[in-house]
């Protein structure tokens, strides 16, 4: 409905990062309102709830208007930024603006056209779901099936048939609870089901015979947030957002879905640490991170290759244990936007110096902020490295959809008895969590003596790979 005869306004929207994402924070603007634009260059970067990516503009113009200043956390589907093309570049999409919205020339996504692509992700064309609109269709009630591939991470292609806004967490609350997600009226932001809307929608089952009795009463609760005030000059508050936020989200999902449990062992690691000496001078290794988190990993390997089973997913929805014949080894690494977990992706394959540059490229990349979020998708099990912080171990919380992650302690020179004689040796303590749904202890004990015994005799990763 705007047509120009030189120039055509055209809105570039935040676009569908995927992984079940809806939002992102605009943590940088790359271009001011007057700036000339090219196909492809890069105008600003956003931090989604897995990492911060730079977003690339589609076509060539002069940016007219930033929508929203630095800072700003926006809705995937919400226009960023009006650029101006040239007379004819947008042709097509006015033709198609009176059926929906009226303002909005590029709405309707092409596949088969260039669009715009996140770091690390390559163009996606149908395995991403679009959020539903908000419209009158929304009231139409999601398929069973519809609702059990979103719980079993599989967004299928139902399109036709929009399914209530929901996070994973939440959809399978309301399937613990039996309540149906599209009999549920959403009080979250941009029609988004809460947790608070689940449990709202199951209570009056409970108490339907006293419902008439206690509902008019419950009425005043509404006040309740305004008593957030607080002493500014004693206290912060930080608005929960972004990886912080996820990661709330991941960790509360795990520890009240999977029932953990931790066992320990403590070792002499003293052969290994004199091996991560003699690999520094290795010329194979030149050039590469040698550490002892590298040996470790490679011990955990082959652990996992000893006893496959450990390498495992439980599909609830399918009531299926999903075995791993590969190994996503994530690593997990605290960053300034918080706690991350990428994986090396097929580990299991890779040879020493290849496990040493991945590992490598994986930190630096991580300790940059620029870890992607394809990286940290499908990771199978994951080591975490307390000992850095000299801290002799934890009780660490499975990565959601993993079944053992593997906490490393502080290696720290103690009195020992080896060969009979105490002697100062070098010695860690390693604990391992898992599923108990899919490793029993046998199992998990099997795994985690395998790992101290190649760090006590590392010759076992010869004889035993």
């Amino acid at each position: 409905m705007t047509t120009m005869t030189e120039a055509s306004v055209r809105e570039f929207k935040m676009p569908d990062v995927g992984e079940g994402l809806t939002e992102a924070e605009i943590l940088k603007w790359y271009v001011q309102p007057g700036d000339t634009v090219t196909d492809g260059q890069v105008v600003c970067e956003v931090e989604t709830a897995k990492a911060a990516v730079e977003l690339p503009i589609p076509y060539d113009g002069v940016v007219r208007e930033l929508h929203f200043p630095e800072g700003t956390t926006v809705d995937v589907g919400t226009p960023i930024i009006a650029v101006a093309v040239a007379g004819g570049a947008a042709p097509e999409a006015p033709a198609e603006q009176p059926a929906a919205e009226p303002a909005r020339p590029q709405e309707e996504p092409k596949p088969e056209g260039r669009q715009p692509v996140l770091v690390g992700y390559g163009v996606a064309t149908s395995s991403t779901k679009r959020r539903p609109r908000k419209g009158p269709e929304v009231t139409v009630p999601a398929p069973a099936q519809a609702i059990q591939a979103e719980l079993n991470g599989h967004a299928g292609a139902v399109a036709e048939k929009p399914r209530p806004l929901a996070k994973p967490p939440v959809r399978k609350l309301a399937k613990d609870l039996g309540v149906d997600l599209a009999a549920i009226t959403p009080s979250g932001p941009d029609g988004i089901i809460t947790r608070e809307d689940v449990h709202a929608a199951a209570t009056p089952r409970t108490a339907e015979p006293q419902a008439p009795v206690t509902t008019a009463p419950a009425t005043p609760a509404a006040p309740a947030p305004v008593a957030s005030s607080y002493d500014a000059a004693r206290e912060t508050r930080i608005p929960i957002k972004g990886v912080r936020k996820a990661t709330a989200q991941a960790m509360v999902y795990s520890a009240f879905t999977a029932p953990h449990v931790t066992e320990f062992v403590t070792v002499d690691v003293t052969r290994t640490m004199k091996l991560v000496e003699e690999l520094k001078q290795d010329k194979d290794m030149q050039g590469l991170r040698v550490n002892p988190l590298l040996l470790i990993a490679k011990a955990l390997l082959v652990a996992i290759k000893r006893n496959p089973e450990i390498n495992a997913s439980w599909d609830e929805a399918n009531q299926e244990i999903v075995l791993k014949h590969y190994v996503n080894l994530g690593i997990a690494a605290a960053t300034p936007r918080g706690l991350i977990v990428p994986n090396i992706k097929d580990a299991h394959d890779k040879t020493l110096p290849q496990l040493a540059e991945a590992l490598g490229d994986l930190v630096s990349t991580a300790r940059e902020g620029k870890t992607s979020p394809a990286a940290m998708q499908g990771g199978t099990v994951t080591i975490t490295n307390v000992g850095v912080f000299g801290v002799d171990t934890g009780t660490p919380i499975l990565n959601p959809g993993e079944s053992a992650i593997l906490a490393v302690g502080a290696i720290k020179l103690q009195p020992w008895v080896h060969k009979g004689k105490v002697k100062p040796r070098q010695v860690t303590t390693l604990a391992l969590s898992f599923d108990h749904r899919l490793v029993d202890g046998e199992l998990g004990s099997k795994v985690l003596a395998d790992v101290a015994a190649i760090l006590e005799q590392p010759k076992r990763l010869i004889t035993w790979a």
